[in-house]
């Protein structure tokens, strides 16, 4: 599924037949019979006061909107909490989230329709002046394919839709001529070259500029993309080939579904979430949004449906209530509705994942305005004023928790209230949209929204568009297979005789049962009796800012709350917790905060600072700076990037592990100690070695083989305590790098490296009392200047934390009797879940700067080091050539990682 929201990969992977809006139009169409079947079983909202909310709607879009043109315009989105624009490459990466930015005025485009809905003509008119004039589609940026066609795509042409709307009632936009179309248009041919590929199915992203597989594009080797990304494009695409003429873009996009409705399982008829451009072949792990046992919505395995794939549920289904709807299954549809309200109940917003006993998962949520969506269409479908009531409840919300300043703030913690600062544009393109269209009468629109049909992303296109330039031919001459068979669908409208049974209170009666089903998951008297016996004396539970796995005590807390630790053969130590093994339920329940405790713990620290690589560089006789490390950073200490590089004889520590005092200051003072990895906190070895009158440390890797060749670089956190009192730098190698100084010091004995935050040039004037100065020198130094930012590639753009750091949360709900398969693992403390192969070190929680970790095979096959060690003097051919040979590996490894 897609990070950002509005309906992400809803119903659009199935299969339509041209028109291509056949479906939503018989949908739409039904919504209109069935409006105001229900009379009664909710107190009637009185005009006067669904007028009020509708203004109130207005005026909160205008905060936001307003808010993003002051403070952020012409950037993607505003960043309501610092009050400023968020522009790709000038703020720290968020992974996939950021594909969505191509510094093309995002926020104002896809605003555009939603100024029409919500009655602001002449705002409308003015950001479409100020889209002609100031956005630029040509930017050298790697966008996402899937949400560039809901957002941009879609927003130009929903915002053409009205446009040309608006000029034919003779009012507005007299000077318009079709030019968002050609925007539309101009954009469709940059994206297409996304679908050339064996299968059709298009490549997940794509350069704005320089398309899939150039050089320059920085992008096209990807094999897999999600269903959604591949199917959804359809109606996009269909509407710009029927709006211009131009039937390569249907085409294209149609080829597209229908391969992806080939490859279905045949058994089951489901698609898997990923499949391979290329191949066209699914994951084996491969899952499919499926209705498992209402009103829950799981994960099921592609070829076993029968069997869940996981045991939670993410808040993108809140979609599918709507969409249950637009086919006509009414009953399921609220039901599922309805849990999902009382999950919103309770934590104020719906949680980015939730377990099936309505545990949060994820506790993020970026203002998603998928449940307003559904909430919307069951009034439409009902009238029943429960959901205006609904509606009154977001409102009250969203200004109550999310309102701030400068606009409206995701939130990052549904339980903290803590806030995000990130303001996504679906939420202009659709929250307020749907909410105003709650509360609006016929009248208050200046358009027919019945003409019209909503997008993914919530924008509009005209119905007739299903019968105009219909000039797809039966038979997909550019594939091997033949379409689908339009006559297997019934399209007649559902018998809302049968949706809607005479009896008013019919709704009300399903949903009744699910009034309490979220409390009743949810017990509050654990808690209740864990404060009474706080009062009586007893220890508060271990919390996991304060665990120690050296600490016996901790140890013994731990078994008694269910969770065990288990030490893995890769020197990590797992944390498993199962409920059942724990000696109460109140333990069980304090295993459980625990475990939470631990992982959000690792994505706190992950967060608070995402460093750089910094480099160790060796400048003693006989490398005079060829050396350079690839080094970690800390997130204490000495910060290398804004002071003068420490430079220094190095020195081992003992005891090696720098976990006591030491007993040799003598021989570390003034010098950079090394440590090994391992026993302790990183901070706690910071400080033993600064007592003992070290200038810096280097933590070695007790991981024998371990390599930055091919593992993601860590970054040493703290001790969870205040750190500010060490001031030496400290950074981290891996084995394969740390070896390379202890045979030097072995050889060489006095060995003096620079630690730094990026390589500096070599010592000329230590080289020149060695040798002389020859031509050959200056090849050498040229060889080698290039070889620090080769050494400097193992950095790569972290993946959204929303999305990785919370995968292992505790999936049961019943801790006393359930095996709850958790995991959490880490070097000495893991605080990262095993689901995501993230790893989190006692040492100080070491954080993988990726955010994924590449499993380390336990054998591997020995490298030579970057310089030999058995001669005092190599020849300078002999140096040349190994040096290429690094610069060639590197530059392979930069490839691949590209």
């Amino acid at each position: 599924m897609s990070e950002a929201g509005g309906g992400r990969g809803c119903g659009s992977s199935v299969p339509q037949r041209a028109p291509w809006s056949l479906v939503a139009a018989t949908a739409a169409f039904c919504l209109v019979s069935a409006t105001s079947v229900w009379t009664a079983g909710a107190a009637p909202m009185s005009r006067e006061e669904r007028q009020k909310l509708g203004n109130q709607v207005l005026e909160m879009f205008d905060h936001a909107y307003g808010n993003y043109m002051e403070h952020a315009y012409p950037a993607d989105e505003l960043m309501p909490l610092t009050c400023r624009g968020r522009v790709r490459g000038q703020e720290p990466s968020r992974g996939d989230v950021d594909d969505a930015l191509g510094k093309f005025s995002l926020t104002l485009i896809d605003s555009l329709d939603t100024l029409v809905v919500l009655n602001k003509t002449k705002e409308f008119e003015d950001a479409v002046r100020k889209v002609l004039r100031d956005v630029n589609l040509d930017n050298d940026v790697v966008v996402s394919v899937f949400e560039t066609n809901i957002r941009v795509l879609g927003g130009l042409l929903g915002g053409h839709s009205l446009a040309i709307m608006l000029k034919e009632k003779g009012e507005h936009m007299q000077w318009y001529n079709d030019e968002l179309l050609q925007m539309a248009k101009q954009l469709g041919y940059k994206l297409l070259p996304a679908f050339n590929t064996t299968s059709g199915l298009p490549y997940p992203r794509i350069n704005l500029k320089f398309g899939i597989r150039k050089p320059e594009a920085r992008t096209g080797t990807e094999t897999d993309t999600c269903t959604a990304c591949a199917g959804t494009l359809i109606l996009e695409f269909a509407a710009l080939s029927r709006f211009t003429g131009a039937t390569i873009f249907e085409e294209y996009a149609r080829k597209a579904l229908d391969f992806l409705w080939e490859k279905r399982q045949r058994s089951s008829n489901l698609v898997g979430v990923t499949i391979n451009i290329h191949t066209g072949d699914w994951h084996y792990d491969a899952i499919m949004r499926y209705i498992s046992q209402p009103p829950l919505l799981l994960d099921v395995h592609i070829h076993k449906p029968m069997l869940n794939a996981r045991t939670w549920m993410d808040a993108l289904l809140a979609f599918f209530p709507g969409l249950q709807v637009l086919k006509g299954d009414i009953r399921p549809a609220i039901e599922t509705h309805e849990m999902l309200y009382q999950v919103i109940k309770k934590h104020n917003f719906l949680p980015e994942a939730f377990t099936t006993d309505f545990r949060v998962h994820w506790a993020q949520h970026p203002l998603r305005p998928e449940f307003a969506e559904s909430t919307y269409f069951l009034y439409k479908a009902t009238g029943d004023p429960y959901y205006l009531e609904v509606g009154k409840t977001l409102i009250e919300n969203l200004n109550k928790y999310a309102r701030v300043p400068c606009g409206f703030a995701a939130m990052k913690d549904v339980r903290t209230g803590s806030h995000e600062d990130r303001m996504d544009s679906f939420f202009l393109a659709e929250m307020f949209k749907y909410l105003y269209l709650l509360f609006a009468d016929k009248e208050d629109i200046i358009f027919d929204i019945e003409d019209y049909i909503f997008t993914t992303e919530a924008h509009l296109l005209p119905l007739w568009l299903s019968t105009t330039n219909q000039s797809i031919s039966k038979k997909n001459t550019t594939s091997e297979y033949t379409e689908l068979d339009d006559s297997n669908f019934d399209w007649t409208c559902p018998n809302t005789q049968i949706l809607f049974p005479n009896d008013p209170l019919y709704a009300q009666s399903i949903r009744e049962p699910l009034k309490n089903v979220v409390d009743k998951s949810c017990p509050r008297g654990i808690i209740r009796v864990r404060e009474e016996s706080f009062r009586s004396g007893a220890k508060p539970p271990l919390r996991a800012r304060d665990f120690m796995a050296t600490n016996p005590e901790h140890l013994e807390i731990l078994k008694k709350m269910g969770v065990s630790l288990i030490h893995l053969k890769d020197g990590r130590v797992q944390l498993v917790q199962h409920a059942i093994q724990a000696a109460s339920s109140i333990d069980a329940e304090d295993g459980l905060r625990f475990m939470q405790e631990m992982i959000e713990l690792s994505s706190q620290q992950q967060k608070e600072q995402q460093l750089p690589p910094r480099a160790v560089q060796i400048v003693s006789h006989p490398f005079f700076g060829r050396v350079v490390l690839t080094a970690g950073p800390a997130q204490f200490g000495l910060d290398l990037s804004k002071h003068k590089e420490t430079r220094g004889f190095v020195a081992s520590s003992k005891p090696y592990n720098g976990c006591s005092e030491l007993t040799n200051p003598e021989a570390v003072m003034g010098k950079i100690a090394l440590i090994q990895r391992g026993q302790c906190m990183f901070a706690e070895k910071a400080r033993n070695i600064q007592n003992a009158g070290a200038i810096g440390g280097i933590v070695i890797d007790d991981n024998e083989g371990s390599s930055s060749d091919t593992a993601p670089l860590f970054q040493m956190a703290g001790d969870g305590k205040d750190t500010d009192d060490i001031k030496i730098p400290m950074l981290f190698l891996f084995s394969k790098e740390g070896s390379i100084i202890l045979d030097a010091i072995r050889e060489y004995e006095e060995v003096e490296v620079l630690l730094s935050d990026k390589a500096k040039d070599r010592d000329p004037e230590m080289e020149s009392e060695e040798q002389p100065s020859s031509e050959n020198d200056s090849q050498d130094q040229s060889a080698e200047e290039i070889t620090p930012s080769s050494q400097e590639v193992g950095l790569v753009e972290q993946e959204s934390p929303e999305e990785s750091s919370l995968n292992s949360e505790p999936e049961s709900s019943s801790p006393a009797d359930t095996d709850n398969a958790a995991s959490v693992s880490a070097s000495e403390q893991n605080s990262n879940p095993m689901e995501n192969h993230e790893t989190t070190s006692l040492d100080g929680e070491c954080s993988d700067l990726d955010n994924q970790l590449q499993e380390q095979s336990e054998t591997e096959e020995d490298s030579n080091p970057n310089v030999s060690w058995g001669k005092k003097v190599q020849p300078i051919d002999s140096i040349l050539a190994d040096w290429n040979e690094d610069i060639e590996a590197f530059e392979m490894m930069e490839k691949d990682e590209l």
